[in-house]
């Protein structure tokens, strides 16, 4: 029995891109607020080196940031 049988026969209705994209929103929150609360902590430890941590920071958020747009995309790609 495939996938779209067995949520078709169990009742489920709505946008199933929606809740993907918020379970694809999840890991990339929880990423966003570990590299900010990290990089705070950091330069709160080493003030010299405020510069390169936020640069670094920076860079993280993009990186993660990335992930979040693709589980937005992801439904439309794969959608019917």
């Amino acid at each position: 029995m495939s996938a779209p049988a067995i949520i078709e026969a169990a009742g489920v209705s709505g946008s199933l891109g929606a809740v993907a994209y918020g379970l694809a929103a999840i890991g990339p929150g929880v990423g966003i607020g570990l590299i900010f609360g990290h990089g705070v902590e950091a330069m709160a430890r080493q003030p010299e080196a405020a510069g390169m941590i936020r640069t670094n920071m920076y860079i993280g958020f993009a990186l993660t940031e990335a992930l979040a747009l693709l589980g937005i995309v992801m439904p439309f790609v794969f959608g019917k």
